[in-house]
């Protein structure tokens, strides 16, 4: 068959193909190389600036100590929307079709451990709408985050509270919560910051309360606006992380069990943490692109792990 058949056609397209640039522009305005394609509905300039503005926030704080970064937090995303108005953030507030898709895709990570017994927390809820689509589910819901992201037009359920914190102190008791819930949110946090944000979970779950969460995994990344631009997460994924770090952070935090998920037909699976370790360890040595595109095969994009304590 020769050099031309075709299992040697996808091995020197796999591991000979150049780098990874999508288009090299060297002179005027696009003078930086893009590493992906550009979405169908932004610009050259309006990425560039986003990632530039998410670079320098994120900057400011990797450098920033524990109690700058409480001073920090509650501004950074007033700082990121009024310097990037074209954020998709901003867009999807006006999208009540995406909107309701979005809250039903994270419904279906949730909806086990949901009741009409149930205190329900998110954190890092943003836009506040799947929180609210969560109240007629549960008891109660309490959003947690750093800044009120919430649209004029947001209306309040009656058993729905919005709490502000600056990332540390938190106003909500002990042993009070059966279910926290987080999606993108675990990257965004400073790495220093990240076992203390599981611990303070821990204190709030009650017994054989779960911590359900998703963050991106560190084989695929980045993932951040930085994408277009940089092998690293650059913006405001201060940190993307695999199965292996994620477990050493509950195992510090004394959490009593942990599950990883897969996402097979349209339904999450729970497959044992060892799969997802051992795939890791196979995998690490590979250089960037390789492991990139085996991990397709083996892993999700979008880790999704449930977490909990007994007393």
């Amino acid at each position: 068959m020769g050099r031309h058949c075709w299992l040697y056609g996808w091995c020197r397209s796999v591991f000979c193909r150049p780098p990874e640039a999508i288009s090299i522009f060297k002179e005027g305005p696009y003078s930086m190389n893009l590493k992906r394609r550009l979405p169908n509905d932004r610009t050259f300039e309006q990425i560039k600036n986003h990632y530039q503005v998410e670079k320098s926030i994120a900057l400011k704080l990797k450098s920033a100590s524990r109690e700058e970064r409480r001073a920090l937090y509650p501004h950074i995303y007033d700082e990121l929307f009024k310097k990037v108005p074209d954020h998709p953030r901003l867009r999807r507030i006006e999208d009540s079709e995406e909107i309701t898709a979005l809250n039903r895709k994270k419904l279906e990570m949730a909806k086990k451990y949901l009741n009409e017994s149930v205190i329900f927390v998110e954190f890092a809820p943003g836009d506040c709408h799947f929180a609210s689509y969560v109240t007629q589910f549960v008891k109660y819901v309490y959003a947690i985050d750093i800044s009120d992201q919430r649209s004029p037009a947001f209306k309040t359920p009656d058993n729905f509270r919005l709490v502000l914190y600056d990332g540390y102190d938190l106003d909500l008791k002990e042993n009070s919560a059966d279910v926290v819930f987080s999606d993108q949110l675990i990257e965004h946090l400073h790495p220093e910051d990240v076992e203390f944000h599981f611990e303070l979970i821990k204190r709030i779950l009650r017994d054989k309360g779960v911590y359900i969460f998703r963050t991106p995994h560190a084989f695929f990344g980045p993932h951040d606006i930085s994408k277009y631009f940089s092998e690293e997460p650059e913006g405001f994924h201060l940190k993307e992380w695999t199965y292996s770090e994620i477990e050493q952070i509950l195992k510090r935090a004394n959490y009593s069990f942990w599950h990883g998920f897969l996402r097979i037909k349209k339904k999450y699976i729970r497959i044992p943490f060892g799969y997802f370790k051992l795939v890791e360890i196979m995998l690490q040595n590979l250089p960037r692109k390789q492991r990139r595109f085996f991990s397709r095969f083996f892993l999700s994009r979008q880790m999704l792990v449930i977490g909990g304590k007994f007393s």
